[in-house]
């Protein structure tokens, strides 16, 4: 599932960052760092025993997903990203916050659909990935980088 869910990102964000200012190839390259960067966050709170955060993040609870501190550390690890591509940083900054909530929100609808080709994105499967020890998921999600 980790890396279903990374490449999906990757592709999310290869789509909405498509009109930036920086060429496809820089483009690419800053949505494979930053499509890392969330399964890196993701993995962080699990491995810290936080899983109520990353639960949260992809089922409708009520959360905003922008209040996220997941959401958060996105954006700001996506600006990082972009500016060391070569964007300026205000525009940098705009385009991590117009991507990172509509990036977790397209991945968090395949959490919540009913459809056979989303069965693996579910909860229970995220729930069951902690169910080994932090050690061992830590290694799992260290092989997609």
């Amino acid at each position: 599932m980790l890396n279903q869910l990374k490449q999906m990102a990757i592709q999310k964000l290869q789509e909405t960052m498509s009109a930036n200012s920086l060429n496809s190839e820089a483009t690419s390259g800053a949505a494979e760092e930053g499509a890392s960067s969330l399964i890196n966050s993701l993995m962080e709170n699990v491995s810290a025993g936080d899983l109520s955060a990353v639960t949260s993040l992809f089922s409708n609870d009520g959360n905003a997903t922008e209040d996220s501190g997941i959401v958060q550390n996105l954006k700001g690890k996506l600006a990082e990203i972009l500016e060391s591509k070569g964007m300026n940083a205000e525009e940098a900054q705009a385009e991590a916050s117009n991507v990172a909530p509509g990036l977790v929100d397209s991945l968090k609808e395949k959490f919540l659909s009913n459809e056979a080709s989303d069965s693996a994105f579910s909860l229970e499967n995220l729930s069951g990935l902690v169910g080994g020890d932090a050690g061992s998921l830590l290694d799992k999600a260290k092989g997609l980088f």
